[in-house]
């Protein structure tokens, strides 16, 4: 034990004293920043350009019934088009909007203009001249347009769940934007430090590190203090991720959220006697929503995983490394290796996320191999208790059954030397004894 300690603790500090872990450890928090500010840029200055709309009528229908919005402005002439068309040349943020008598008859209504409109202020006049349109073609036919808009409405749904404590919101949005960010992590972690200890053992065997290394330690002991080792490397990053990316969120997140309650404040509408009804930004609607997901068990349920799925595959993907001479060679192994988590990530987010709850999606979070993804899949959904307990035991019994088997593989691997291995080799040296 106190060997694979000492291995542990050689592979753990040689690692985080490097300058790319504390580079990426601290890049990752930071893009969050970069895209914080990326959205708060584009709210506060994307649309801040008011394009103005001179309108052109010579229908009637519409004269003075179209609304001015934040950055869409109209105002309505009555001179002739040529010179409307000259007076708008050479202005980019000017338009005319031109209104043909016969457009009921098929007559083609026009934007006209030196630059492209927005796409969201195209689609605003293509919906107010439709309202528009529509109730007079109402009226007409004496039909009564107040009736009418008083009977839309929209019905928004708040989900509540039965708990121990009694009823709470569920967020639906929420809970899938947790589930897919935790078993991205999970499949993503996997992948690479799992990749890490692969490479490390390649390493060291193709510059005869390992000679050395087999003459003090058992194969057995040197594959656990590596496993051991970069998997409290990937823990500590992923902690030090949370803890800076929920800091640089919840600020981040505030200070967006305040400034965009502000902006709304501040819109004037061409209505001067109807108030803007004011709503929650996205940030704080989704800030909201978050709350409802209880953070503590998920985050309980994601190391435990992630330490879980990552023992098991890097005790395989070391099997691989010590089988191989370089990296290239690796190849054949991998996809078996890896088709699991491939096959869980594209199958659980379109099967688990729709139907948590059915026979692929138990299976899935009870098998060793795949639980790691599809189980935090499910996690912010609910998961019964039993369940999680048996994905749980079974996740430990699969670490403890991949790693006899591996070290089985990796003893007489990691000394072999100048042959192409295939699967028949592995199961031979799997049944030698000794």
């Amino acid at each position: 034990m106190q060997k694979i300690l000492l291995i542990i603790k050689r592979e753990y500090f040689s690692r985080v004293r490097k300058k790319s872990f504390l580079i990426l450890t601290f890049l990752v928090p930071s893009l969050f920043i970069a895209m914080y500010a990326a959205i708060f840029f584009i709210f506060k200055n994307g649309d801040n350009k008011t394009q103005t709309f001179i309108v052109l009528d010579e229908s009637g229908s519409f004269k003075n019934k179209l609304h001015n919005k934040e950055n869409l402005i109209f105002t309505f002439s009555n001179e002739k088009y040529s010179n409307l068309k000259n007076q708008i040349r050479g202005k980019k943020e000017a338009f005319l909007l031109y209104i043909p008598a016969d457009y009921a008859e098929g007559g083609n209504v026009e934007i006209i203009s030196d630059k492209k409109a927005s796409f969201s202020n195209i689609a605003e006049i293509e919906n107010q001249l439709t309202n528009i349109l529509q109730t007079e073609r109402l009226l007409a036919n004496g039909i009564d347009t107040a009736l009418i808009n008083q009977s839309k409405s929209h019905i928004s749904l708040n989900t509540k769940q039965f708990t121990e404590n009694g009823e709470k919101d569920a967020s639906i949005a929420a809970t899938y934007v947790v589930g897919f960010a935790s078993s991205f992590l999970i499949y993503l972690s996997l992948l690479i430090y799992g990749t890490q200890v692969m490479r490390g053992i390649i390493e060291e065997k193709t510059n005869r590190i390992i000679e050395v290394i087999i003459s003090s330690v058992k194969p057995f002991q040197l594959m656990m203090g590596k496993i051991l080792g970069i998997g409290a490397v990937g823990l500590t990053q992923f902690l030090l991720w949370i803890v800076l990316t929920s800091t640089i969120s919840s600020f981040a997140g505030g200070f967006f959220s305040l400034d965009l309650s502000n902006k709304k404040e501040n819109v004037i509408n061409q209505d001067t006697s109807t108030k803007q009804s004011t709503t929650d930004s996205p940030t704080q609607e989704f800030l909201k929503a978050a709350n409802t997901i209880n953070f503590p068990y998920v985050l309980g349920t994601f190391i435990f995983y992630f330490l879980g799925g990552y023992l098991i595959y890097s005790a395989l993907f070391a099997a691989v490394g010590s089988a191989v001479d370089n990296e290239t060679e690796t190849q054949q192994f991998m996809f078996p290796i890896t088709l699991p988590l491939i096959f869980t990530f594209i199958v659980g987010m379109n099967v688990i996320v729709n139907n948590p709850d059915s026979s692929l999606s138990f299976w899935l979070s009870i098998i060793p191999l795949t639980s790691p993804i599809a189980m935090m899949i499910r996690v912010p959904f609910g998961v019964p208790g039993w369940e999680l307990a048996l994905s749980m035991f079974l996740l430990v019994a699969g670490f403890v059954l991949t790693t006899w088997i591996a070290s089985r593989i990796y003893r007489v691997g990691i000394l072999m030397y100048g042959k192409k291995v295939s699967y028949r080799e592995l199961i031979k040296w799997f049944t030698y004894k000794g």
